[in-house]
């Protein structure tokens, strides 16, 4: 299930903040203007924490380009259709 993700995502999961504030980081440093941090579900708390440590202590020169939130219907195994909710953050040099 290898899915095709643009260069400039970072996905947020279960790993510490920091993880993803340098993945964020190393994606500024490759030459990336524009990254975007996106989340569901439990996960959305830790993508707005990421991108406000990015834009307060590691590059105070990114700006919050656009938020973008929605809900997603995802098929469960035995369960049925579950709603998730999904934030999107856009953050440019």
């Amino acid at each position: 299930m290898a899915e095709n993700k643009p260069q400039n995502v970072v996905l947020i999961g279960k790993k510490p903040a920091m993880a993803y504030v340098m993945a964020v980081m190393t994606q500024f440093g490759s030459g990336q203007n524009d990254v975007k941090i996106r989340a569901r579900g439990r996960a959305i708390s830790l993508a707005v924490d990421v991108a406000e440590i990015v834009r307060r202590k590691f590059n105070k020169d990114a700006k919050l380009k656009s938020i973008d939130i929605a809900t997603e219907e995802i098929e469960m195994e035995g369960k049925g259709k579950r709603a998730f909710s999904t934030i999107e953050i856009c953050l440019t040099k």
